[in-house]
């Protein structure tokens, strides 16, 4: 939907991907569209260098977010929002929707 202003599909998913679910990991994201992670890490590394994202190590894993510092962070959070909504809603779902694993059984709550 914007990728002509973006440059890549890539870029587009990654950015409506973090801005559902807050940060995740380039795997993470290539798994949920069915895409080539090569692609999606280039795409990460590319706006992160931008100042678009920042990461932050958990183990060995990196997590990507939205940079706050970001001069631009507002606009572009209101222009993925409007892009998120002309989607089919079981898209919306897919990409807001945060598996978690099952209670174990007789685990206090």
């Amino acid at each position: 939907m914007i990728e002509p202003l973006l440059g890549s599909t890539n870029a587009e998913r990654t950015l409506l991907y973090l801005l559902a679910r807050d940060e995740g990991y380039p795997s993470e994201i290539a798994r949920l569209f069915d895409t080539d992670l090569y692609g999606i890490q280039k795409q990460m590394d590319r706006l992160e260098s931008g100042g678009v994202l920042a990461s932050r190590m958990a183990g060995r894993t990196r997590l990507y977010h939205f940079n706050p510092r970001y001069p631009f962070l507002k606009e572009l959070r209101a222009l993925l929002e409007k892009a998120l909504s002309f989607y089919p809603v079981v898209e919306q779902d897919r990409l807001r929707s945060v598996r978690q694993r099952p209670r174990r059984r007789g685990k206090p709550l």
